[in-house]
């Protein structure tokens, strides 16, 4: 069978310019014997000319393509009959949003795998964007603490800092950290800010990423337990910022005294450990909320907490929520926001918000793209990491019944629907879309 793949155009909202490959990932399929056809975009980081001059076929018409690639979930238009699709389908949590868009295929006989579930054998994802959240998280934290403190009347350096999506690149979004550092070294930060803490909850690849922007910058590493008595003593330097990161053991403790801190545990019995983070909050500056969350798990910060103790003198000014559950970990994200309004303050005494940066009360930046801030570089490390297994979906037949599919093992375990009907390991869906 001739392999032919598509790659439609994201139109999920005009924000969204990522593609799941890159030209020079299409170069190398064609040159392999892999037909590329893409679908004509005005917005898409990479241009038409890109793809044609890397010997792709640029059409409106995806129909003659075995597998359809894809970023964001499909419109119910873009389903043809037993055509095979992949893409974020945000479905396997029973997303009741994306229920009509699973029926649809499932009435077309598509096929549908999911990047969220090609992982290795220890269950590790292969696929994703979440450094990029992480990066680009962090870069529009920053942005937004100039803006607060500048309203509250301090001068800082990260007045300067651009938005990440107004810059061109990663590098150079980078490379004006590198002047705020150089800022910070030399004239210091305002001595009525205190010393800057910022905290991040988590440590996987959203953290990490976000922590690769704020290491650009002079750091200093506290530990948890050594925060209250940090504080405490005053001494500090206006000219580091101070950096703590967050793990499950700092942030719950056991609910029997007797028991110690096991994280296995904690991760099977969440009910039996009390959350215990909002003793960190009158410290911090910044929150950088980058943890996986469960409402079976406690809270970092919680809308009476923000009632009772928040005030304009607070230390917290802008929470990061790049994990951006709703009403989840942090209770204030009352909504997702957009590339186009990313930020609102919490308005504790109405429970409400304001959109922007002033006001009584948190900043809270929820953006739920935060790669597509940056997309051709999250594109290109996206299509890095899909390429190796590109020509091994585009050839497989998805006319054979599921237990004669031939993929690697990696991609048979993303089949969320084949020929229009769950797979094995995603049977438990059915409940979603009754």
């Amino acid at each position: 069978m001739h392999p032919v793949i598509g790659i439609r155009r994201e139109d999920k909202n005009e924000w969204e310019r990522r593609a799941p490959l890159a030209p020079r990932h299409v170069r190398d399929l064609v040159h392999h014997g892999i037909e590329v056809v893409i679908q004509p975009s005005r917005i898409r980081v990479f241009t038409d000319e890109d793809y044609i001059e890397a010997g792709a076929k640029v059409q409106e018409d995806l129909t003659m393509c075995n597998v359809v690639f894809g970023i964001k979930e499909f419109p119910l238009h873009a389903f043809h009959e037993d055509q095979a699709g992949i893409f974020f389908s945000h479905t396997i949590k029973g997303q009741e949003y994306n229920m009509p868009m699973l029926k649809k295929l499932m009435e077309k006989r598509c096929t549908l795998l999911d990047y969220e579930k090609i992982t290795n054998d220890k269950n590790q994802r292969l696929i994703f964007f979440g450094n990029y959240a992480g990066l680009a998280g962090m870069l529009e934290t920053l942005h937004l603490l100039g803006k607060r403190l500048e309203w509250e009347g301090m001068k800082t350096p990260f007045i300067g800092l651009k938005r990440p999506l107004d810059y061109g690149s990663l590098d150079e979004a980078k490379a004006a950290l590198e002047v705020v550092a150089t800022w910070i070294e030399t004239e210091g930060l305002p001595e009525n800010l205190g010393p800057l803490v910022v905290g991040f909850a988590g440590y996987g690849n959203v953290s990490k990423g976000a922590q690769e922007i704020l290491d650009i910058l002079p750091v200093e590493e506290i530990e948890p337990d050594e925060l209250d008595l940090f504080m405490q003593n005053g001494e500090y330097s206006r000219h580091v910022i101070y950096k703590v990161v967050f793990y499950e053991r700092d942030m719950v403790v056991p609910k029997d005294p007797a028991q110690k801190f096991e994280l296995q545990d904690y991760f099977k019995h969440p009910e039996k450990y009390d959350g215990v983070f909002s003793q960190y909050l009158e410290h911090l500056n910044i929150l950088v909320n980058c943890i996986y969350w469960t409402p079976a798990y406690p809270m970092l910060i919680t809308k009476e907490w923000v009632k009772n103790n928040w005030t304009m003198k607070s230390r917290l000014k802008v929470v990061g929520d790049i994990t951006c559950d709703i009403e989840g970990s942090i209770q204030i994200t009352k909504e997702a926001t957009d590339p186009g309004l990313p930020s609102y303050v919490y308005l504790a005494e109405k429970d409400d918000i304001v959109y922007g940066w002033e006001g009584d009360g948190p900043v809270v930046m929820a953006v739920d793209t935060l790669p597509s801030m940056l997309p051709r570089d999250s594109s290109t490390f996206f299509g890095t990491q899909l390429l190796p297994f590109v020509a091994a979906i585009a050839k497989a037949d998805y006319k054979v019944d599921f237990d004669m599919l031939r993929l690697p093992p990696e991609i048979k375990k993303c089949v969320v629907v084949h020929k229009g009907q769950l797979t094995p390991d995603y049977l438990y869906m059915k409940k979603f879309l009754e």
